[in-house]
């Protein structure tokens, strides 16, 4: 009898073993799901503000955006513009959607790095009615070859990036400095189409600062 009941507890105690793990495989399973699913969404999160001034995206631009790539030699930024209205009724606002690649990053000491080439695509639109994406009809075919609501921009510049002190850091780790040239698809085309253009009717320079938040 006294065996019986051995066996009995031995298969018992077994049966729960072979639960327990199953049961904290599935939560293991469950837990790495959970992982997955939060970091999808903390990427969704920007890791930098900037402030940018000229450049054709109006005045002054402030924006955010993510970085990425092993080196996080990508970026990719949404900026709101304002322009003022000078010979215009009102004011306007802007809208830039921005690509930036950065392929080297120098590290001169702790706390200053530089990366001696910055480029990349950006297209910008001016929210208002005034604007047309498509011409409109009452124009000749092709009489306007460029939308007057959409601007298509490529650049180059460099950037000096200075490492906050980690005791000193408030809300960001890091401030970078930069500055741009860049011209549109509407500038490059007066330029071929015009010899006596100059480059600064065609080219842009703007400034503008980084905060980078992770």
């Amino acid at each position: 009898m006294s065996m019986k009941w051995f066996i009995f507890n031995l298969i018992l105690l077994s049966g729960l073993t072979v639960a327990t793990s199953d049961l904290h495989a599935q939560e293991t399973k469950y837990d790495k799901r959970i992982h997955r699913y939060r970091k999808h969404w903390e990427n969704l999160i920007p890791t930098h503000l900037k402030l940018q001034y000229a450049g054709n995206m109006g005045a002054v631009s402030v924006g955010t955006g993510w970085d990425y790539g092993k080196r996080n030699q990508w970026e990719t930024d949404v900026y709101l513009g304002f322009l003022p209205k000078n010979s215009s009724k009102r004011a306007k606002m802007t809208l830039t959607l921005k690509q930036n690649y950065m392929p080297w990053s120098w590290s001169v000491n702790d706390k200053l790095s530089i990366e001696p080439l910055a480029c990349g695509l950006y297209m910008n639109t001016i929210l208002g009615d005034e604007f047309w994406a498509k011409e409109p009809e009452r124009y000749p075919n092709g009489y306007y070859g460029f939308s007057t609501k959409i601007r298509f921009h490529a650049y180059v510049g460099q950037r000096f990036t200075i490492n906050i002190n980690p005791q000193q850091r408030h809300s960001a780790k890091e401030i970078t400095f930069f500055y741009e040239l860049s011209t549109s698809d509407l500038y490059i085309a007066s330029a071929v189409g015009n010899s006596y253009l100059k480059p600064k009717d065609y080219l842009s320079l703007s400034f503008g600062v980084k905060l980078q938040l992770f």
